[in-house]
């Protein structure tokens, strides 16, 4: 190993990873993910799908995730600087509907890994981002769920420079509340 180093964070199976990067010269090269270095990280994930978005200043994505066929994430930026968010939707978990923010950029190369049954998001503080990740199951579009960025039940605080307008899709800004969610599992288990 020691091509990458791992670091836990306050919510159980959430990790930054960052590369060794080899610079010159010339540039830099470095590896953003090998199978063998990370399952000897303890992260032994199978990633099926990649994903590449791009964004400009003050867009912000999520909070989604997929209801029935969830997805872990291994999620980086290739371009400009984003603050990325992962909240708990683990049932029965101690941190639940707890979140955790890290700021991902070109500049620190790091990837944020986000297990099963997390809500993920970001905002785009750059004036434009490339948004890349790594998933374990494919995306089904009718299985998409979500919980609006705002909710004042998670509290995410998401480092809104004053006078950034945020740009959110459609469905972003229909999104319900951590208690509603739960009263939807609750409901959807009867």
């Amino acid at each position: 190993m020691g091509k990458i180093t791992v670091e836990t964070c306050e919510i159980e199976g959430l990790k930054i990873i960052t590369p060794t990067v080899f610079g010159d010269a010339r540039g830099y090269f470095m590896e953003t993910y090998n199978y063998n270095d990370f399952k000897a990280a303890g992260i032994p994930e199978v990633f099926v799908q990649d994903n590449q978005s791009a964004s400009k200043k003050g867009v912000l994505r999520g909070l989604h995730f997929q209801k029935h066929f969830p997805q872990d994430k291994l999620v980086r930026v290739i371009r400009g600087e984003v603050y990325d968010v992962a909240v708990d939707l683990r049932e029965g978990s101690r941190t639940f509907g707890q979140w955790y923010g890290v700021l991902l950029s070109e500049e620190n190369k790091k990837q944020f890994f986000i297990p099963k049954n997390f809500a993920h998001g970001f905002l785009v503080l750059s004036d434009y981002a490339e948004f890349c990740y790594k998933c374990t199951d494919f995306y089904h579009p009718d299985d998409e769920g979500g919980i609006a960025y705002n909710t004042p039940d998670i509290g995410v605080k998401w480092p809104i420079p004053e006078g950034m307008e945020l740009t959110l899709s459609e469905k972003d800004t229909k999104w319900g509340t951590l208690e509603e969610y739960v009263k939807e599992k609750e409901n959807e288990g009867k």
